[in-house]
């Protein structure tokens, strides 16, 4: 019965994670070309193929963890970079401390797409629920994402 359970865990998680890591070596060439052009001796930690055909690589650069999304041809889509929880724009943190005053904060990354607009994200918790606050370059609310996490990611 354990076995039937677990069975369906898997199939449940793997159903409904957004991403499934993937080797180097199923990474596109153009995507792996397109990865050093823009970020020239980085080293990608973990490659995952999204939902929607992007590749994401997952790196450090300068110390920073960063994650870069690339269209099957190798086009670079955006960039995110962590960054403190106390750099996030003051209208963000007002917005979680008036709407989610009860969550925690516990990671911010900021979003550059490939035409150079900035987003902030801002990961929030409270016991096991967990979501992602999306907002615009002025700090304004613009979504919240809630996904099933996979199950060896470790946020």
């Amino acid at each position: 019965m354990k076995t039937i359970i677990t069975a369906v865990a898997l199939v449940f998680v793997a159903n409904t994670s957004s991403a499934q890591k993937v080797k180097e070596s199923e990474v596109p060439k153009a995507v792996l070309s397109s990865f050093q052009e823009h970020f020239k001796g980085a080293k990608v930690e973990k490659w995952e193929k999204e939902k929607n055909g992007e590749f994401e690589a997952e790196f450090d650069l300068n110390k920073v963890e960063t994650s870069a999304n690339f269209s099957t041809d190798g086009k670079l889509l955006e960039t995110e970079t962590e960054m403190k929880v106390s750099e996030l724009p003051k209208t963000v943190t007002d917005y979680i401390t008036k709407n989610y005053g009860d969550y925690k904060t516990s990671e911010a990354a900021k979003i550059v797409d490939a035409a150079g607009k900035v987003s902030y994200e801002a990961e929030v918790k409270k016991g096991k629920e967990e979501m992602d606050l999306i907002f615009d370059a002025n700090g304004a609310f613009v979504k919240k994402e809630v996904e099933a996490k996979e199950a060896d990611d470790k946020k």
